[in-house]
């Protein structure tokens, strides 16, 4: 049975480790004779440690079983400044550990060959080295039946590589280097076999910015060319589908990598210096990549995360206080099945949540959930054993609210973390991995399920070791596979514990690399710009979707330890924005000159965008209202629709009640109210009709009016004559009858008036005339706006 030692952070029992301590004393008392017999001699185990490194590049199998061949290959380095003379590499049993942290110690203590080692196998399965100079590597390569390591009861071996030999200093037979693994033996199939679940992540680094062309195809922008290089042949993400294709694996994948590997598959281009942009060339390599992964995925359960990997720590810790940041994960959960629907044609599961290493806790929990999933991955050394259990539990717990915690375990989940790019570490990674697996289904007869949720981004050596242990976990006598809905249903363990720790127990490690809350007030404020804009537009969707992602983006998990690079994305996005908006603007004018009482005045609106805008509103405001109105106002508004690419004059009829200059203040707004742009202000310089023309115009008036006494008198006089010459009876019809009942006076006296209002200068209550049609061209210096 298993021991309480199987926790984190506790050693073997007492009885082991005497047990241990008393095998050591005997198989050393031989040497400490000697050692007793040489006068102020060092200790050989001190002396010798670590002058030779031993490295296992290969131990084939990795699970044998009876009547297998083991194979153990790898190299020998002298890294001491003395030839090693006589020398041999050996293969050693050790003990048989029976707890999971025993293995860990052993992993602890690989190359120490001061720990206790077990005996060496001998005979003809070694291999011998006359001598070993300083700086020298040796490949070494021995093959020895399992049936010669007298291996016993199914169990996790201690199995050791070790160089011996001796050095002019100290010239007797010691142990130089060594290299401790594993050899997990399983003879048998298993009566119980554990219930295995491995994760296989397809995330990747945000590559894709805002922008896109103009025209119909909206042609993507990528920050750089970096992804062309990792799904190429060979490429970290072309070999993650390589290797996946043939392991019973739950696919979790990014959606954003699937929509920026297919937007590839077409036109795209690279952002550049300056602004600048090339075009992609990688289109053939895209499309054999999402060709190759459509067929890895098919029949296997494919787990999408929310578009873009939000990072729900940083959302919980910094985000829920800004409005709006919520709603940005629920957008990224609802586009991730549509897009790995149509780009995968496979339909995937959204209802698991993932944190960064599984970290979890209250405010963590809420904000996974609150997008719609109802399963947490979280992982066994956040969500801790607090019950003393000797065994390691299933890993479905339910936390709550309808919740199930999916608890990974901690020592499977990071068993292949740091460099792995040599064969050595690899193969040592990989035998602790089988072993921890073994040990933990020898625990109990009780038949349980187990996660494994590896790193994010494994590299390409991480996932190669990564694949070599799940193929030899699928051969072996103890697990099976099973897929993560599956995991997440089995029958939760009533003894395992469902407490979420404190968000005082959050690791500190993994807060410092939390976005901060400037990254979502700066999203949030992006949002603000976008939603103002899109109400003008009339195809929004050019606008909304690419922004939207693009936000996504700027929350993604993969900016943990790139904070300067997030902010330049991030930056860059609201940018982009800005500058769209402001192709949407109104022309700057100069002074206009208004002559008269009233006239109309234009004001330019400008459209650069390749579509149309409508529903704004463009507001002409006089500063002065008493001296100068809009429209017999304080303002005037007026409708705007303008094509793509296109301006639109509108004009506003002013009127004047005084001379002088007034500030008019030009600007749009959207239908609901909001600003739009920046204001435009110009003055409009009044000029009423002057004095001397008013003299002039008097003059005129007098003249007529002269004029028409003077014929007025030349008549009546003529007429007299005429009566007198004619008689009484000729004389009424020249002065009044039925033809004419007005006399010839009154003719003149309307003439005079009628020439004398013509000529009389405008009031300011006159009715506003017709103007001319203006120029829709910018004005220039001076513009003069006459009636």
């Amino acid at each position: 049975m298993a021991e309480a030692a199987d926790f984190q952070g506790m050693g073997p029992s007492p009885a082991r480790r005497w047990l241990r301590r008393t095998g050591a004393l005997l198989a050393g008392a031989p040497l400490l004779a000697g050692l007793l017999q040489l006068p102020a001699a060092t200790p050989a185990w001190a002396a010798s440690s670590g002058m030779v490194s031993v490295s296992v590049d290969s131990l084939s199998p990795s699970t044998p079983i009876d009547g297998d061949t083991l194979t153990v290959s790898g190299t020998v380095t002298n890294e001491g400044k003395q030839t090693v003379t006589g020398a041999h590499v050996g293969l050693r049993l050790g003990s048989l550990l029976n707890t999971r942290s025993a293995i860990d110690t052993v992993a602890g203590d690989a190359d120490d060959t001061s720990a206790y080692l077990g005996t060496e196998v001998g005979g003809k399965y070694v291999q011998e080295f006359a001598k070993l100079s300083p700086g020298v590597s040796e490949h070494f390569s021995i093959s020895v039946p399992v049936d010669k390591l007298d291996l016993g009861q199914d169990g996790v071996y201690e199995f050791d590589v070790s160089l011996s030999g001796e050095t002019s200093a100290q010239p007797w037979e010691q142990v130089l280097g060594v290299q401790r693994t594993f050899l997990p033996w399983q003879a048998e199939e298993a009566d119980t076999k554990t219930k295995t679940t491995y994760l296989w992540p397809l995330v990747s680094d945000v590559h894709v910015t805002a922008k896109t062309g103009a025209g119909e195809q909206q042609t993507p922008v990528f920050l750089n060319d970096d992804l062309a290089k990792d799904i190429a042949p060979g490429g970290r993400l072309a070999q993650m589908v390589d290797l996946g294709k043939d392991l019973d694996v739950t696919w979790v994948i990014d959606p954003d990598l699937l929509a920026s590997v297919d937007a590839m598959t077409r036109n795209y281009r690279i952002e550049g210096d300056g602004g600048t942009t090339t075009a992609g060339t990688h289109q053939a390599v895209a499309k054999t990549f999402l060709t190759d992964l459509q067929k890895a995925v098919t029949d296997r359960e494919v787990v999408a995360l929310p578009f873009a990997d939000p990072d729900l720590a940083s959302l919980a810790h910094n985000g829920t206080s800004v409005t709006g940041s919520l709603s940005h994960l629920k957008d990224a959960t609802v586009v991730a099945a549509t897009t790995v629907k149509t780009v995968l044609h496979v339909t995937p599961s959204t209802d698991f949540a993932w944190p960064v290493e599984g970290a979890v806790d209250p405010s963590i929990i809420k904000v996974a959930t609150s997008a719609g999933a109802d399963k947490v991955i979280a992982r066994s050394d956040s969500l801790q054993e607090t019950g003393g259990l000797p065994y390691t539990p299933s890993a479905a717990r339910p936390i709550g609210g309808g919740t199930t915690a999916v608890v990974a375990d901690a020592r499977l989940s990071t068993a292949f973390e740091g460099d792995l790019t040599k064969a050595g570490p690899a193969t040592l990674a990989v035998q602790k991995f089988l072993a921890q697996s073994l040990e933990l289904n020898l625990q109990t007869n009780q038949q349980r399920s187990i996660v494994v949720a590896p790193q994010r981004m494994p590299s390409a050596g991480q996932a190669k070791a990564m694949a070599q242990a799940i193929t030899a976990l699928q051969n072996g006598n103890w697990a099976e596979s099973q897929g993560l809905t599956a995991a997440a249903k089995a029958k939760p363990d009533p003894s395992a514990t469902t407490r979420v720790p404190s968000t005082s127990e959050y690791p500190s490690s993994l807060r410092k690399k939390e976005l901060p809350r400037s990254a979502f007030e700066q999203i949030a404020r992006t949002q603000d710009k976008l939603d103002n804009f899109q109400v003008i537009l009339t195809d929004e969707s050019r606008v909304v979707t690419p922004f939207g992602l693009a936000m996504n983006r700027g929350m993604s998990t993969s900016w943990r330890g790139r904070a300067s690079e997030a902010v330049i994305f991030r930056a860059g996005v609201e940018a982009w924005l800005d500058d769209l908006t402001d192709q949407v603007r109104l022309i700057d004018k100069s002074e206009t000159k208004l002559s008269g009482r009233s006239a109309t005045i234009p004001v330019t609106v400008q459209n650069n965008l390749v579509q149309g805008v409508d529903h704004l509103v463009l507001r002409l405001t006089s500063t002065m209202p008493t001296r100068l109105k809009i429209g017999g106002k304080a303002y005037s508004e007026q409708l705007v629709e303008v094509s793509g690419g296109h301006s639109q004059s509108v004009k506003f009829t002013t009127s004047a009640n005084a001379n002088g200059r007034v500030t008019v203040i030009a600007q749009l707004y959207t239908e609901d109210g909001q600003e739009y742009g920046t204001p435009v202000t110009f003055d409009v310089k009044v000029t009423e009709v002057t004095p001397t023309v008013m003299l002039v115009i008097g003059g005129g008036v007098l003249l007529l009016v002269l004029a028409g006494f003077r014929m007025y008198t030349q008549r009546k006089r003529a007429a007299a004559r005429q009566a007198e010459d004619e008689g009484p009876d000729e004389a009424g019809k020249d002065t009044g009858g039925p033809e004419d009942p007005e006399g010839p006076s009154d003719r003149l006296q309307e003439e005079s008036d009628a020439r004398s209002r013509a000529d009389d200068p405008e009031q300011p209550s006159d009715p506003t005339p017709d103007t001319a049609p203006e120029s829709a061209d910018p004005s220039g210096t001076g513009e003069r706006v006459d009636r």
